[in-house]
């Protein structure tokens, strides 16, 4: 084979290589979830309102590949300004900054199997409020709880009770409609730290199907798992 022959397939395998890298590349940020940011949202020294939802069955959207797996369970974050209910489970947050967080629970509950996940932990006066009411604690022996909104690296832990499927208006499909379907508010404080990302899932477990309920939407991104990017 000639030198031009040898240089013309080097050449060749060179820009299919380089092809396959930018096609890997595209298909990464591509399934990765929305980011929805709160940068700016409030004016500089203000508390920042972060609102969510959890569903039962989160739906098939068109955002960013979240269509594959349209029957789990899954947090959605309300965009600031147009307050839509995106399905992802990626924030940006101001760091230093207090966070006022209300979560929509619209799905089911059931017993937890560690009661440790029915305490409020590292919130603003260790406390948060279900429907208006504050607590401390919730005994899912007596009530049920529906998932937890937990940010180890924080100390933030959040129960969050469940509703039951019988009553009229609970949703079956995502997003779901505080107005107007059956639903747990659940407010509570805290106060972001220092520049960095700081991963939140769900601790019920609630990934069913799987080995002991800790796979699944659990540890999947745009679904119960997802990161609080804190940014200066």
């Amino acid at each position: 084979m000639s030198r031009s022959g040898r240089i013309a397939i080097v050449l060749g395998l060179f820009a299919c290589a380089v092809v396959l890298v930018v096609f890997s590349a595209m298909a990464y940020v591509g399934t990765e979830p929305y980011t929805v940011s709160y940068l700016g949202a409030q004016p500089s020294g203000q508390p920042v309102h972060l609102v969510m939802q959890t569903d039962g069955v989160g739906g098939c959207t068109s955002q960013l590949n979240q269509c594959v797996h349209p029957t789990w369970v899954s947090y959605r974050i309300r965009t600031p300004r147009t307050h839509h209910f995106l399905h992802t489970s990626l924030v940006e947050l101001p760091a230093h900054t207090r966070i006022d967080v209300t979560v929509y629970q619209f799905d089911s509950g059931g017993p937890l199997r560690n009661q440790q996940w029915g305490r409020v932990t590292g919130t603003t006066g260790t406390s948060a409020t279900l429907d208006g009411r504050t607590f401390k604690v919730l005994n899912s022996y007596k009530t049920t709880i529906g998932h937890t909104f937990t940010v180890p690296a924080l100390g933030i832990n959040v129960p969050l009770r469940g509703n039951t499927t019988k009553k009229k208006g609970f949703c079956t499909e995502g997003p779901c409609n505080p107005s107007t379907q059956l639903h747990q508010t659940i407010t509570f404080s805290f106060t972001t730290p220092g520049v960095g990302n700081y991963h939140f899932q769900c601790f019920i477990p609630c990934g069913a199907g799987h080995y002991a309920g800790n796979g699944g939407p659990m540890q999947t991104l745009g679904y119960m798992g997802g990161f609080l990017e804190v940014r200066a």
